[in-house]
């Protein structure tokens, strides 16, 4: 284009705009109320580092990308607006991994967790419709990272959702979580298949794991009432851009993720919620590629028998060429 730059690609449909806007708006809400009243055990600073921290990875790896593509960067362009939209997924990103992880006073092992998982999402891709989108939940594979890396760092405390309530208010917080997700969710992301298959799924490794492995039944089902649990539900497993969005993929994800959540804890790992949703992520991610491999080397197959015939002379030319009269 001359004298003008070109403008920046949509990144987002309209709705997947609207539903990280409403993730974005819920996490940072939470993470206020979480450090004033509920009894965060994180230190007050820290969301701020990571907001930083994963806004500087997100910059720096948009502006290498756009590089590379010859394209403007995304965060152009758009005004103050398109500037937010930019920053929606790293703000989730951010907050919901300081949020989850506990690393007791050591600050750079939670921004390297955030490093990695702002910056998974330019490494670890696959074609979807002919454009390349990341697989793995950032937030969950930055925890997953730290998890594996790190032994001795941990899942934050559960009752830190509501270590200073008491009384109704216990039920209350579950409560309102639940239903600003489920509103979410079916109004926007459209992945209510994905948390019916996942909670289906969940039930039946509770119980198959009670009859086979002894395990306390009830104990087992007793998990889905945490506050933890419905966050996961709600806000990480139901992540529109790495899980899919036809209704019989996204029964099979959620059914995945429980599947794998079983055996896990039937093996005694421990934080197993995370490592179950990796696994599936990955497997995704794999099942893409796959899929485009095929599909490419068919068309090239199909490529190399259309060139072949268009080569071949036609049948019965060679005969006519001898029978004309020189």
């Amino acid at each position: 284009m001359t004298g003008q730059q070109a403008a920046a690609p949509p990144r987002h449909d309209p709705k997947v705009v609207t539903a990280l806007r409403n993730f974005a708006i819920s996490i940072s809400v939470f993470n206020v109320l979480g450090y004033t009243l509920f009894g965060f055990e994180q230190p007050w600073t820290w969301p701020l580092i990571a907001l930083a921290a994963a806004y500087a990875t997100e910059f720096s790896l948009e502006l290498v990308g756009a590089h590379v593509e010859r394209r403007p960067p995304r965060f152009r362009g758009g005004g103050p607006r398109g500037l937010l939209e930019f920053l929606y997924p790293a703000t989730i990103t951010g907050l919901a991994l300081n949020m989850l992880i506990y690393v007791n006073d050591r600050v750079w092992v939670m921004v390297f967790g955030v490093v990695v998982a702002v910056g998974g999402k330019w490494v670890l891709r696959a074609p979807v419709r002919g454009r390349m989108r990341h697989y793995m939940n950032p937030s969950n594979l930055g925890i997953v990272v730290i998890l594996l890396l790190f032994p001795w760092a941990a899942i934050a405390p559960p009752y830190q959702f509501t270590e200073r309530l008491s009384g109704p208010a216990d039920w209350v917080v579950p409560a309102v979580i639940l239903t600003a997700g489920t509103v979410l969710n079916a109004k926007l992301t459209g992945r209510m298949w994905l948390i019916g298959g996942w909670l289906v799924g969940f039930v039946i490794q509770a119980v198959f794991r009670g009859l086979v492995l002894d395990t306390a039944i009830l104990g087992a089902l007793a998990t889905m009432t945490g506050v933890a649990f419905v966050l996961f539900t709600n806000y990480m497993i139901t992540d529109p851009g790495t899980s899919p969005s036809k209704p019989v993929s996204q029964v099979a994800f959620g059914a995945g993720v429980a599947l794998a959540y079983g055996i896990c804890a039937g093996i005694g790992i421990t934080y197993g919620l995370f490592f179950a949703t990796a696994a599936v992520c990955l497997t995704r991610g794999l099942f893409l590629w796959s899929l485009h491999l095929v599909d490419r080397a068919r068309r090239d197959s199909g490529r190399g028998v259309d060139g072949a015939a268009a080569a071949a002379p036609a049948p019965g030319r060679a005969e006519e060429r001898q029978t004309v009269p020189a």
